[in-house]
């Protein structure tokens, strides 16, 4: 599992400018299951969970976000394994 960690290093207007695709990208791989849960992390980003264990399927991933890719943002990809959660949420790992 991995945890991208977004954040803006553009202009507000040129985030903005690319947020329409990005948005557009979120709800692609959330539609394949890529994406668990994604949000803005209130601090000039936003943070993505998803699955896999492929870091470098995960970075080219990360890196394929128009908001990468237009230059406004970086993403760390952080990887990790759940090893607990709450009841319920063991099929996200």
């Amino acid at each position: 599992m991995f945890a991208l960690l977004i954040t803006f290093v553009g202009s507000r207007d040129a985030v903005e400018a690319l947020m329409g695709d990005h948005v557009a990208w979120l709800e692609t791989h959330h539609g394949s299951g890529a994406f668990l849960v994604s949000g803005p992390s209130g601090e000039g980003g936003g943070v993505i969970l998803a699955r896999g264990d492929d870091r470098a399927e995960a970075e080219a991933l990360a890196a394929s976000d128009p908001l990468v890719r237009g230059g406004v943002a970086t993403t760390e990809v952080v990887q990790f394994r759940a090893s607990q959660t709450a009841p319920g949420l063991s099929a996200w790992s």
